[in-house]
């Protein structure tokens, strides 16, 4: 999945991707309560394995506030299909 500028994911729109690896993609995008928030997302063959639980398991975990850890704020998941672009 690309998240090219546009694309809804949910309640959060795409601003512009900041880096792709082997792990997924991380882009800057927006939402009407936290205009500023990174979203991750896994390729299909990450997310079928151990390390989706992994993630899942960290989401989990950081839902505290500390200044060098970031904020996990929603996690989801999402078919390319649903993914909507606005542009």
């Amino acid at each position: 999945m690309s998240l090219a500028s546009g694309t809804r994911l949910g309640t959060y729109e795409i601003v512009s991707l900041l880096g792709a690896g082997g792990m997924g993609e991380c882009a800057s995008a927006g939402q009407s309560s936290r205009p500023d928030v990174a979203v991750k997302t896994l390729p299909a063959r990450v997310a079928a394995d151990q390390n989706l639980k992994r993630f899942e398991r960290q989401g989990a975990r950081h839902a505290f506030s500390h200044p060098h850890i970031c904020s996990v704020f929603d996690v989801g998941h999402a078919t390319t299909s649903r993914a909507q672009s606005t542009s």
